[in-house]
Formats: structure tokens, C-alpha cells, sequence
């Protein structure tokens, strides 16, 4: 696609390349004699900041939608394949993954799950898989995660996102090509591959068939463990009870050792593959068997430096003959982008407001404190105000004060809330931890954790 012309040369950021002109349409967008999406034109397209026009949108959509249908509950597959967990809007991470990950047209993949929310970039991250899915239906495979619903999404930014580039309609498209996705994957007979976890209410493989999976999932019960439940976080394993209630995620359960062990056993299985929790390094291994056993929980977090302000690492697993293999990557460069994708007038505009509010409280209180002390300033600040009337200036006077407050008040709900919104960093993860030593990173990790740990909980109904 031409980009975007630049007649003045006047650009600030002249070393970055211009975006595309124009939206991608469906014409170029589909390969000559084939209705396959041309992927490599899509991802460089997108890399680029270019758009999609909605017919290309809906294009990549319905035709993902039905290649998810004409799956299972339960995918199986053999290795070798890379395994992928969270992404969370993260694009420019997701082409790095691609990179080390291999060539899509000659490698095996499996995705986890949360392709959206949280990122700046989730659609682009959504009309590339699809495009890849739609290539390679035999070799490119994503489960549901519980991101991949209308309440998360709603609740985070990714139907903002979509309401922003496109429209209500395309929204509501993905979501019903979200209700479509597979939930788990049996690698080799002997891994399970899921989002969450396993549930109370899981005896055998048998019964993730048996479940309707192309609704919004529910509150509770076994389809909404798959997608919500964790391993608990100790090395025994240990556990009062099979499972218990997950208050960290506000429904759901948590399971441990016996859990585990009794659900591997039954199925013939060894091990179980997650994703779902950021980890500081990208996965963790739970091996509560023993150290030189199998692990009997692997989680894999694939978005470095989470939210632009974990400083984690991602990681992606490889699978191959049974043998695993972590690679590990730290965050892309990415685009700036303002809060909710606002333009620049837009996001200025409370700043200009809070300044002139700030500076006529201060003449008022200025002249307050110093109405008997005449001055050139306040000779004319009184000369301004003896022009209006004595009630119309107190009115006035108590309005912009109020102004004034409301105005330092929703600065502090800014600052309060300012991890949802921070825009992401671009320090190095590596030299974070050079810079501060493993321990404090480990501490500031588990700091973020904590004060994010609202945001990672099911909203309530």
C-alpha cells in the first residue's frame, strides 16, 4: 500500500516509515485465484499501523469463525509444536514470538488463549492469527481464553478498542468467531493443554465434550474452570480440600497436588500446560511430584513486561518429542498510543481545563489574602470585578473554586488509577534487573501483582 505523503517533510519522528495511505481492501487483501488472505502482506501491512477496511474485517472473521466451528471441544495434536500462552494486545510482541517461534507455513502452533485486553493492539493481534488460521487450519490452533468474552472485554479496553476502529456490528462478529474457539488440546496423548485449569467437575476428557461451548461462558461450573482456574502457588502443592474457591479471581477454583494427580492418572496423562498467570521469568514449572519428576503443572505467560509496567519476561514453550524447551523474549518496541486511543486535542483538553482552573483559583485566593493590600495586580483585578455584580461575583468566584476542587479530585482519581492506563515503557527488562539486582526486581514484580491483582479478577454480574 502507498503511504502516507509527507509534502512539508516536517515530521518530528522523520527515522520511523510512514503508515499506509488507505485501509487494506478485500481485493488486495486475498491472494490471485485463491480465498486465502495473503498473511505476509497482512502482518507487514499491520506492522506498519495500517488499517483494515470493514470488508476485509468481517472477511477474516467469518471465515476464522468457520474453521473453529469444524473443530472439537477437545483438539488433538503431535509434537513438535509451540505453545503460546497470554498475549494481551501486545502485537509487537507477537511477531517477535513468530520469530523465534518459526515459519507458521512450516511450524506447529498453539495458542492459549487472552489475545486481547490490557495491549493497545488486540484487533491487529486478532486479524493476524485469523489470517494465519484461515491459511493453515491443520497447523495453526487457538483455544479459548477467558478474555475471549463479551464480559472481560467490556470491562477492559478491547471493545473500546473495536468500537473505536470499526463499529458495534464488527464487535459483536468477534465475539460470536470467540464463542466458536476450541477449549482444550491433548499433545501426544499425554499433555493437556488448556487456558485455566482443570475443575471439580472434571472426572474425564469425556466431559469437556459434552459441553456447549458456543455461548458466553457461565459463572460457574466446568466450562468456566477451564478458563478461570489456577494451580495453587507453593511447592508442596498442598491443599486443605481437592479445590477450593479461587478469591483471587472472585469464582472459580484453585487445585493442588491430589487434584492434579488424581485428574493425570485417570486420563493417562503426565502433565497439564496452562497459561493465565504472569510469571517474572515467563513460565513456572510446579513440580510438586518431586524435583526430578515431571512437572505436574507448567504455566506459560507470553507478554513481556505486562501492562507496560511488570518488567516480567515472556516465554513461549517447544515441544518436541515429549523434550521441552523454554525460549524466552522481552518486550518489542511498540507505537505510542494515547489513553483509550484518544487524539492528541482530545487527551489535552482536561490538562488546559485543570491549569485554568488551578491559575484562576490562585488570582482569587491571591486577592483574598491580599484585598487591603493595593497593588497594581489587584487594583486590576478589582477594577475587572466592580464591572459585574456583587452576587454575580461571589457566584462566580464559588464556581470556579468548585471547579477548581472537582478538578484536583479526578486528578487524584488519575493517579490512583494510573496503572490501567500507564502507557507501556521502554526500559529493558534485562537491564532493569542488571540496574536493581534480581531480588528487588523480583519485589517490584510482586508489587505490581498485588496492586494489579483487582484487574485480574472476574467482574461481578
Amino acid at each position: 500500500m502507498e503511504p502516507l505523503k509527507d509534502p512539508l517533510n516536517d515530521r518530528h519522528v522523520s527515522h520511523l516509515p510512514l503508515p499506509p495511505q488507505r485501509p487494506l481492501p478485500i481485493d488486495i487483501l486475498i491472494k490471485p485465484f485463491s480465498n486465502l488472505p495473503c498473511w505476509k502482506f497482512l502482518k507487514d501491512h499491520l506492522t506498519q499501523e495500517g488499517k483494515l477496511t470493514k470488508s476485509s474485517a468481517i472477511f477474516l472473521i467469518s471465515q476464522a469463525r468457520f474453521m473453529f466451528e469444524s473443530e472439537s471441544n477437545v483438539i488433538e495434536l503431535f509434537d513438535p509444536v509451540t505453545i503460546v500462552g497470554d498475549i494481551h494486545g501486545q502485537f509487537y510482541d507477537l511477531l517477535k514470538i513468530l520469530e523465534i517461534g518459526g515459519n507458521p507455513e512450516d511450524n506447529k502452533y498453539l495458542f492459549l488463549g487472552d489475545y486481547v485486553d490490557r495491549g493497545h493492539f488486540s484487533l491487529e493481534i486478532i486479524f493476524l492469527m485469523y489470517a494465519l488460521k484461515i491459511n493453515f487450519p491443520k497447523t495453526f490452533f487457538m483455544l479459548r481464553g477467558n478474555h475471549e468474552t463479551r464480559q472481560m472485554t467490556s470491562h477492559h479496553n478491547f471493545r473500546k478498542e473495536v468500537l473505536y476502529k470499526y463499529d458495534l456490528e464488527t464487535y459483536e462478529l468477534i465475539m460470536e468467531s470467540f464463542d466458536a474457539m476450541p477449549l482444550v488440546c491433548v499433545i501426544n496423548g499425554k499433555f493437556l493443554s488448556v487456558h485455566g485449569g482443570i475443575s471439580g467437575r472434571l472426572d474425564e476428557l469425556n466431559d469437556i465434550l459434552k459441553i456447549n461451548r458456543f455461548v458466553e461462558p457461565p459463572h460457574d461450573g466446568l466450562y468456566c474452570d477451564l478458563l478461570w482456574s489456577d494451580p495453587i502457588d507453593n511447592m508442596s502443592g498442598d491443599l486443605p480440600e481437592k479445590f477450593v474457591h479461587n478469591e483471587n479471581r472472585s469464582c472459580s477454583c484453585i487445585y493442588g497436588l491430589k487434584a492434579a494427580n488424581s485428574f493425570l492418572k485417570g486420563n493417562g496423562l503426565i502433565s497439564i500446560i496452562r497459561a493465565h498467570e504472569v510469571q517474572m521469568e515467563g513460565y513456572k514449572m510446579y513440580k510438586w511430584n518431586g524435583q526430578q519428576k515431571f512437572p505436574t503443572v507448567m504455566t506459560i505467560f507470553s507478554a513481556p513486561n505486562y501492562c507496560g509496567t511488570y518488567k516480567n519476561k515472556g516465554a513461549v514453550l517447544r515441544l518436541d518429542d515429549s523434550t521441552i524447551n523454554i525460549l524466552q523474549i522481552n518486550r518489542s518496541q511498540e507505537p505510542f498510543v494515547l489513553p483509550s486511543h484518544q487524539n492528541l486535542f482530545t487527551w489535552s483538553v482536561p490538562f488546559i481545563i485543570e491549569r485554568t482552573l488551578s491559575m484562576l483559583e490562585f488570582i482569587l485566593k491571591n486577592n483574598d489574602e491580599n484585598e487591603n493590600t493595593p497593588s497594581e495586580e489587584n487594583n486590576y483585578i478589582e477594577q475587572m470585578f466592580e464591572e459585574m455584580h456583587d452576587h454575580r461575583k461571589a457566584t462566580l468566584a464559588s464556581k470556579i473554586r468548585y471547579a477548581s476542587k472537582m478538578a484536583s479530585k479526578v486528578k487524584e482519581m488519575k493517579e490512583k488509577n494510573r496503572l490501567t492506563h500507564k502507557s507501556r515503557e521502554s526500559s529493558d527488562e534485562d537491564r532493569y534487573v542488571e540496574e536493581f539486582g534480581i531480588e528487588k526486581a523480583i519485589e517490584m514484580f510482586e508489587k505490581m501483582k498485588d496492586r494489579d491483582k483487582e484487574n485480574e479478577k472476574r467482574p461481578q454480574i
